[in-house]
């Protein structure tokens, strides 16, 4: 039996998924061969010897030790998309709480209880400074174009914005996907300096830390109104609360609250709601649970963040798995070991990703044991699995 292990509560939809007769599902299990996890952080966590998989039921891996992970040969995987459209309508929401000032309306209609008759002349005499423009017509710039991005840039164009997208890296599936209607900014500059709105879509690294900050605020447009429900870290909190009592910024709507951004005038703090949906949560889990299955069962990769996607039919018996360093001469150390054991490769696949590769051999018939030994003492190898 495979034990999965869960650090957070997970959709059952996605659970049931686990053939009961091959796998056993336990917040406690001691020698887990994969895991699944939302936001739990791991970090601290030290991980079983068994334990060959980690899928985290969201897109982001923050909370993954995923460097560690490599080390230890550890696949992660995340669920791109699967709660992408969950975090659009949230984000299409944000664009009216930025511009009509609703959160503060309710707040200020709250406060005429008692009031009795003369709540409808209070409500006519006060509403005015809730007054706020409509989105139509204006521009609306997304950094990132990855399945959010891209529903995001969709869902303004159907509601009448400009829009201008942004992404170095847009794969070919979003760019089949991404509306013609979106204009391509070739730097992000052009959004800075055009968009009344900007919606940050991209992944939190040592590259996109603080990409809004003091210089960036200054060259956009005077009350402009930034959304973001990618990362915490993508903006500078101090140089967005200077901006926001300068005028320069005239509203930031955040799916990440911290308590430098708490009550500060012009700022919407939504307690990380982007994904809480039941659709979204299943979805999640369905995907986390079948990439689970098919790395555990089949050796293939699919949507892993520190490892290269790597997938084949079977075409034999049994099928070597190889996690190792991406060096010179490793599949040739690794087929030589075959080789010297008198094992005949059917099929061979190899990718790579950065300073790690995965390789897959279909065989006939081995000694998984020494074969497994074998390989294991070349150097440069991180982990070997027969199925």
């Amino acid at each position: 039996m495979y034990q999965i292990k869960t650090y957070n509560k997970i959709s059952a939809v996605g659970l049931d998924l686990l053939d009961k007769e091959k796998y056993t599902v336990s917040d406690s299990a001691e020698a887990p061969v994969g895991a699944i996890v939302r936001s739990a952080a791991l970090h601290e966590e030290k991980f079983a010897p068994s334990l060959i998989a980690i899928a985290r039921a969201g897109a982001g891996t923050n909370n993954i030790p995923t460097d560690r992970c490599s080390e230890e040969g550890i696949v992660v995987f995340n669920t791109p998309g699967a709660n992408a459209n969950a975090v659009k309508e949230l984000v299409i929401a944000g664009l009216f709480l930025s511009s009509r000032k609703i959160v503060s309306a309710i707040e200020w209609a709250k406060d005429l209880k008692g009031n009795g008759d003369a709540v409808g002349k209070l409500v006519e005499k006060g509403k005015s400074a809730f007054a706020g423009p409509e989105i139509l017509g204006k521009k609306l710039g997304v950094i990132g174009l990855g399945a959010i991005g891209v529903l995001v840039a969709n869902a303004a164009c159907d509601l009448g914005m400009e829009v201008y997208g942004y992404d170095p890296y847009l794969s070919l599936q979003n760019a089949w996907n991404l509306s013609h209607n979106v204009i391509r900014a070739t730097d992000m500059k052009d959004i800075f300096t055009n968009c009344d709105y900007i919606s940050l879509h991209i992944p939190l690294n040592a590259n996109t830390k603080g990409t809004i900050n003091e210089k960036t605020l200054a060259s956009m447009k005077d009350g402009v109104r930034i959304l973001n429900f990618a990362r915490d870290g993508l903006v500078n909190s101090a140089d967005m609360i200077a901006a926001l009592e300068s005028g320069k910024v005239a509203s930031y709507v955040v799916d990440f609250p911290t308590d430098e951004m708490i009550g500060v005038d012009g700022v919407v703090c939504i307690p990380h709601l982007g994904a809480s949906t039941p659709e979204s949560e299943d979805n999640c889990a369905v995907m986390a649970a079948e990439e689970l299955m098919d790395y555990i069962e089949n050796g293939n990769i699919t949507h892993s963040v520190n490892l290269p996607d790597a997938s084949m039919p079977r075409s034999a018996n049994m099928r070597i798995c190889v996690i190792h360093r991406n060096i010179p001469n490793m599949i040739t150390s690794v087929t030589s070991v075959l080789a010297n054991d008198n094992v005949n490769i059917e099929n061979l696949l190899n990718k790579s990703k950065g300073d790690y590769a995965y390789t897959m051999l279909d065989v006939n018939e081995c000694d998984a044991a020494s074969v497994s030994a074998h390989i294991g003492a070349v150097e440069g190898i991180i982990r070997v699995r027969v199925i």
